[in-house]
């Protein structure tokens, strides 16, 4: 181990140390089968894929989408509960306590069904046409119902990783005359950040497992047209499997993504 330490001291020995994660191999693996699969009996793997192929960009563009809100929001919430205002503090707190009671398929239904009715009440409180028109966009419905839910979530990864910083830190940076802002945004965050990027990237493999439950509120991802492909072939042990391999290829993928971020900064401190 020694011998180790004092190698990678040497300049240029890091470059031989940066080794290919032996986990990508089971990437390759499951791509491998899925395109021996398409190769060898077309039909229907290889039918299945290109009918569900569109709903694959569905997924891909649901789950980046609310992720990238999920991490905005939540980083909002976890400010509004970590904050001195009271009332800041209480409204996150009721939010979090909320969303995270309510099982996500629910909330799903609600915005899809619920919400539209409730504008539309609203609209003919106020007598605004434009509202008592209002339909709900599935795939916005669907972007809103994961956010929200996720928010809750993640708002406690990074209040947690807010808290783990040591005092110190935000003591020493306010003597040297910076605002609580300028503190949390160029002391706190950046250091809070490396320590939760583990959850937070199992939270986003999460999210792109759930996005599966959008297609009970009429979004055409690769769960929907699944079951569109089985209820016209009536093969469902041959679709369903398909349909598993390709999920675990973009959860794989996205887990070693993940890793490699995180191995990434943690070379970076050293």
């Amino acid at each position: 181990m020694q011998v180790k330490k004092e190698l990678e001291k040497i300049p240029g020995h890091e470059v031989a140390n940066h080794r290919i994660d032996a986990w990508w191999w089971l990437v390759a693996a499951v791509t491998g089968l899925v395109i021996v699969l398409s190769i060898f009996q077309p039909d229907p793997y290889l039918r299945i894929i290109r009918f569900v192929s569109d709903g694959i960009l569905v997924t891909v563009g649901v789950t980046l989408t609310a992720f990238v809100l999920t991490l905005f929001l939540g980083l909002v919430v976890a400010l509004g509960r970590l904050s001195k205002n009271g009332f800041f503090r209480w409204l996150s707190t009721i939010y979090v306590e909320i969303a995270r009671g309510i099982p996500l398929l629910v909330q799903l239904l609600f915005w899809y069904f619920a919400f539209p009715s409730l504008i539309q009440s609203f609209g003919r409180l106020i007598n605004l046409q434009a509202l008592t028109r209002y339909h709900a966009n599935p795939f916005v419905m669907a972007i809103l119902g994961l956010t929200f839910c996720y928010a809750a979530y993640m708002s406690e990864i990074y209040r947690a990783g807010i808290q783990s910083i040591p005092k110190g830190q935000n003591e020493a940076a306010r003597s040297l005359g910076m605002s609580h802002g300028q503190a949390m945004r160029y002391i706190i965050l950046p250091q809070a950040v490396k320590v939760i990027l583990p959850p937070v990237g199992n939270e986003f493999i999460s999210l792109l497992k759930d996005s599966s439950l959008v297609s009970v509120v009429a979004v055409a991802d690769m769960t929907r047209r699944g079951r569109e492909f089985m209820a016209a072939n009536f093969i469902p042990v041959e679709t369903w499997m398909m349909i598993a391999l390709l999920y675990l290829v973009m959860t794989l993928i996205a887990a070693r993504v993940v890793a490699w971020i995180e191995k990434k900064t943690q070379t970076e401190d050293r």
